[in-house]
Formats: C-alpha cells, structure tokens, sequence
C-alpha cells in the first residue's frame, strides 16, 4: 500500500452499500471519525441490516468492526478471496460485489478472536517487535566494535550474552585496556580459544566518539530488554488471569513453555470451534503445503501464507521439541532430517504440535506421547 492510499483509507473508510431482498439499493461515503462512523450505523439500523461484510485493510478496519459489532452480525472478509477480475474497478462496484456475495451467502468470515485474546494479542506482538529491536540494536553495537576492530563476537556465540555485556560496558565506560577487558570474558571461551587470542581481539582502536556511540547503543539495548520483560510480565498474568487451565495443559507438549503457552493462545484463543478440524488451524497458522498442480504438473509445494508470529512461535516450540530427549518430536525431527532440509524438517514438526494443540484446546486434555 502506497502513502497515498493510506492517506485516502485515513480520510474516509466506510462506503456504505445496503443490497436489499426486493433489489432495493443504498449508497453512501462516510468519515474515519468515530462521530461519522455512529451516523453509518445508523444508517444502517434504519433500513433494517442484520448482516454486515466488510473487507479487511491493514488495521483500518478495526475502528468500523468495534462501532458495528454490537448491533450487526458482521463479517470480516479477506480482499483476496472476493477479488474481481481486472478491468473497470471502482469503489462503488466493490461495494456492490461485496454486498452481492454477501446477500448470495457466498461470505465466510475471518477469524476475530474475542476481546480477551484480542488484548492478549496486543501485548504477544509487541513482544515479537521488541525482540526484532533488541536484534538490531546488538547488531548495530557489533558494527560499532567491528568498526573498532573489536572482534570478540567472532568468539562468542551470542552478542548478548553476559561475557560480551560486561566488554561493552566497561568499553563505554572508557576502559580500553586488553589487559582487563579479557578479565571480564568467561573462563569457558578463554579456555577454548586461548587467552592470548581472545586479548588480541579486545586490543582495538577507540575514539571519544565511538565510546559514546556504545554507550548509547549499550543504553538502547538495555532499553529494549526491560521494556520485553515488562511485556512478558503482563502477557503472563493476564493470561494466568482468563486461561489458566489452558497454559497448564500446552505446557504438556514437549518444547512449549510458559511464555510460548501465553503467545500460543493469544493468536488461536482457546475456542477450537472457530477452527472447524486441525487441518483448518494449520491453514490458517500458514503451515500447510500448497496444492498448485496443473495438467497433473505439480507447480510448488510451498507452504501458504498465514498467521507470522504464530508460526514464528510453532517453529521456536519446534526446535525445543526437537531437542527433548525421547520425546516423539525427537525421533519425528531425526527421522524427517534423513530425507529432507533440516528447516523443512522443523516446519513439519510444528505442523505437527499444532494439531496436538488443536486436540489438547478442543478435548481439554493433556498431552500423552502415545497419541502424538
């Protein structure tokens, strides 16, 4: 979406389009301010509309969906499935397609979780932009040391780990002694690389400038952790609060744990009958492989689009599945890497825990190895 189709979806969103049984029609435009959005619905409680479909842009949608909700039976609809073929396409004649479908029962409405989860969800994906932040600010503190000639991220496995932690701040507290700064590295990586090579990658050159540059960098990153543990915090106590039996019970699978259980429900919910089998689940999770076969010539396999931080989360639960010992994910994973990609591998294996997701929410059951 262009900045200028952001500015029209901010100046007006709701073109109003009332298809009538007897072949009656009603058109009209109104303003993206809550007074304006009122006067829509009354509007349409004046002509008597029950069923509401309403195509989904970016968030712009979410203020029509709150203001119409309570009073009409609304349906979300993705673009992509009511899309017109190319050619004269107007507004009014995608209202008028829209209203059509809808009135013909053509419409199957996206998933909305309810308000509860909705709020969890607020919390679960600034946790995943935070986390994407604190990357790029340790990223950018090791263009600082690289630039530096400070190469001790060539010996460490994680540029936030504490070894590396205590180097960039003493380095932007202005000590830039070898000698010191090796004291502040873990035993375990001087012992692996020897002392004297991990010195020589301390041993760099400084300016006044790039101090203050890892100071600040230093000070952001520290920023973003506290602001992921307060999120962290308050996605697990109000989820503890409404669905507490449900985390114990996804706790159950190997590879989920409390935080993961908390991301898991605050982008399903708890509710498995919006997902009417766990082949449904894993289409919408975007887990599925695509069917795209022409004249009996398979075209790709690729998985479909889907839910990102769900899937994001899966494939994080997956790689801890994996890596349980005698777990049946294990000996799944072992076997799946034999003859595939090892990532293909990981995504088959959070396919999999999602559909025992999907039984464990639907059942109330915890999980038992037997039946994975």
């Amino acid at each position: 979406m262009n900045k200028k189709t952001k500015q029209l979806w901010k100046d007006f969103v709701a073109l109003m389009y009332i298809l009538t049984d007897s072949g009656e029609k009603f058109e009209g435009v109104f303003g993206t301010l809550t007074p304006d959005l009122e006067r829509l619905r009354d509007e349409l409680t004046l002509h008597h509309v029950n069923e509401v479909a309403l195509e989904s842009t970016s968030i712009y949608w979410v203020p029509v969906w709150r203001v119409l909700d309570a009073d009409f039976d609304v349906k979300l609809v993705n673009p992509y499935f009511i899309r017109q073929l190319p050619g004269r396409k107007t507004d009014v004649k995608d209202a008028h397609w829209i209203a059509m479908v809808l009135q013909k029962g053509l419409i199957k409405s996206s998933f909305i979780p309810d308000d509860q989860v909705q709020q969890l969800r607020h919390y679960n994906r600034k946790i995943f932009y935070l986390n994407r932040h604190l990357q790029r600010a340790e990223q950018g503190i090791d263009l600082i040391l690289q630039w530096c000639n400070i190469r001790l991220s060539n010996y460490v496995s994680d540029i936030g780990g504490k070894s590396m932690r205590k180097v960039i701040k003493a380095l932007s507290e202005g000590n830039h002694d070898p000698d010191q700064l090796v004291k502040l590295v873990h035993s375990r990586i001087t012992n692996k690389h020897g002392i004297d090579c991990i010195k020589d990658s301390l041993t760099g050159i400084l300016s006044a400038v790039d101090t203050d540059m890892l100071g600040m960098g230093f000070s952001e990153m520290e920023f973003f952790e506290k602001q992921l543990s307060d999120f962290k915090q308050k996605l697990l106590a109000l989820c503890r609060q409404y669905y507490c039996q449900q985390m114990d019970l996804l706790q159950t699978i190997p590879g989920i744990k409390e935080h993961s259980a908390a991301s898991i429900i605050a982008e399903i919910g708890v509710d498995m009958k919006a997902f009417q089998a766990a082949s449904s689940l894993v289409g919408w999770a975007g887990l599925r492989p695509r069917n795209d076969e022409s004249a009996g010539k398979i075209k790709g396999r690729k998985t479909l689009h889907g839910n990102k931080y769900l899937r994001v989360m899966l494939v994080q639960c997956a790689w801890g599945a994996s890596r349980t010992k005698a777990s049946r994910f294990q000996i799944r994973f072992n076997t799946l890497k034999k003859r595939m990609n090892h990532n293909k591998a990981l995504v088959a294996n959070a396919r999999k825990i999602l559909v025992v997701i999907w039984y464990i929410l639907e059942k109330k059951q915890p999980y038992v190895a037997s039946a994975a």
